[in-house]
């Protein structure tokens, strides 16, 4: 499935601040600013050197570019207000590793021209596409390059997007020069009421940025609790447990035939962490809870077949001569189903591994940012006391924005003293530029929840994956339809969660 096309609606993932003012946040919806798919005949990238057009191993379609050692790649075509990248990346080994550097310039002429801007550097684990997202960040028209190194082995790269940059960041770009013009002023004119709008201006600006840590930790809250995540891993857990299986009622009940008073009891004790057989009622069922039931399954299989132990029990003729009939073929279809079972419990399990993986990350960066919050309303001139942080993070807007009055007044009040006890600027200065330093620490936050988001939309494409009716693992006509008739809720489910991820965080 091609998960880039899935998110080509317009989603809400944006703050806008005004800096000028305390302003409140509002959404923006996402917009493609460039897509690259390596399909058809018009190609948007020069393969400069060291890549090249491959088929057979694309994410979407049936082209990808692959890359073994150094290449470098750069759009045919100057992009103007380039924000996100995002691209997705195939290694061809689980050890392989890969740097990718994100130069921009304005001009194809001038080869000395190209900055960096952004790298992604990673090891996936394994040989599937992943998803990887790195801010650009230039409301200018330039040309982006691409410099790969794939390290043991090569890498694959397919459906490269660029989102247009956010107006809140543009805003905080174009701030950033009207700073630096306040400091080099400040440096030189000590013109009091220059000192003063220098001050308010920064102030207002430092305050608003509390706005948008406010916005990104509500992000992190909420990130992986949506309702229809919740449901969709439910029911794909559903699809690992034997009870779900026709073919696995089926054994139980042959078994059942022919079984003594206490091997029908140590059966039960068995199948319990399952679920209720007669009610079809399913838990989840986990690695350890499978691997510990297997083994001892088959063995009562075997035990119970075995011609001693069946012609000593008190069972009917009938009985008898069944298990005599049946008692290998059962053997036989017990291993093989158990087999497909474990298949499709390894790949749920390597699901449950990735989104907890994310979820440690995302309670890591909740963490950090709210304490680079508590340290930001420190310096802010604010007293370290739990009620100023949650008079910030408060749901209501009027109590938020009171807050953000006392914060942009204490931190004019801060400088004032600052410029009041110094016969010169320095205090002053040093004063603005550790605050223009918090404000920029943002990015770092920034490029922090794009891997989160990098690693959700990897997550849902394996989901897509491991769900797609090929995925199928059982033989058996009854099983199939079984887990198809899982799959379909469980697609429905996702599907859902998708849409509220885009449309919330992206």
């Amino acid at each position: 499935m091609n998960y880039l096309k899935i998110f080509t609606a317009p989603a809400l993932f944006s703050i806008c601040i005004s800096f000028f003012a305390q302003a409140p946040v509002f959404a923006q919806e996402r917009q493609a600013n460039f897509s690259s798919d390596f399909e058809g005949d018009a190609q948007k990238w020069s393969l400069v050197y060291g890549a090249e057009l491959s088929s057979g191993q694309a994410h979407s379609g049936t082209n990808a570019i692959k890359i073994e050692g150094e290449a470098s790649i750069r759009t045919k075509t100057s992009i103007a207000e380039s924000g996100t990248l995002e691209l997705w990346v195939r290694a061809s080994a689980p050890v392989t590793s890969y740097k990718i550097k994100v130069l921009v310039n304005s001009a194809l002429s001038n080869d000395a021209g190209w900055t960096q801007v952004g790298m992604i550097e990673a090891t996936n684990g394994d040989t599937e596409y992943h998803a990887k997202r790195v801010s650009i960040d230039d409301p200018a028209k330039k040309y982006v390059r691409l410099d790969i190194e794939a390290i043991n082995g090569v890498i694959t790269l397919d459906d490269i997007s660029l989102d247009r940059i956010l107006l809140s960041t543009a805003l905080q770009k174009n701030q950033q020069v009207v700073l630096d013009e306040l400091l080099t002023k400040l440096r030189e004119d000590n013109t009091y009421q220059m000192q003063i709008d220098a001050v308010r201006t920064l102030g207002n600006n430092y305050t608003s940025q509390l706005e948008v840590q406010r916005q990104y930790i509500e992000y992190a809250n909420g990130i992986y609790s949506t309702t229809s995540l919740v449901l969709a891993t439910s029911e794909r857990s559903k699809m690992a447990n034997p009870l779900a299986y026709s073919t696995f009622k089926k054994v139980i009940d042959d078994m059942k035939k022919v079984s003594s008073p206490i091997q029908k009891t140590r059966l039960e004790s068995l199948v319990r962490p399952f679920g209720d057989i007669a009610t079809a009622s399913l838990n989840v069922v986990t690695a350890g809870a499978f691997t510990a039931f297997a083994e001892p399954f088959k063995s009562i299989i075997a035990n119970t077949f075995e011609k001693s132990s069946y012609e000593s029990a008190d069972i009917s003729k009938d009985a008898k001569k069944f298990a005599e009939k049946n008692g290998l073929a059962t053997y036989e279809t017990a291993e093989k189903f158990l087999g497909e079972v474990e298949k499709e419990l390894n790949t749920v399990n390597l699901l449950d591994r990735d989104l907890l993986a994310i979820q440690n990350d995302v309670d890591k960066y909740r963490k950090d940012l709210s304490k680079h919050l508590k340290d930001y309303l420190i310096y802010g001139g604010q007293d370290r006391i739990q009620e100023n942080y949650n008079r910030v993070m408060s749901k209501d807007d009027q109590i938020r924005a009171a807050a953000l009055k006392d914060i942009g007044d204490g931190f004019t009040k801060h400088a004032e003293a600052l410029q009041t006890r110094s016969s010169s600027n320095a205090q002053l200065v040093q004063f603005m530029l550790k605050a223009t330093d918090n404000i920029d620490q943002l990015q770092e936050y920034k490029e922090r929840f794009n891997q989160i988001t990098s690693a959700m939309i990897t997550y849902y494409d394996k989901f897509d994956h491991s769900i797609a009716p090929d995925q199928n693992p059982f033989t058996n006509a009854e099983d199939r339809k079984s887990w198809e008739m899982h799959a379909l809720k469980t697609r429905e489910y996702i599907q859902k969660s998708k849409e509220a991820f885009k449309k919330a965080y992206l």
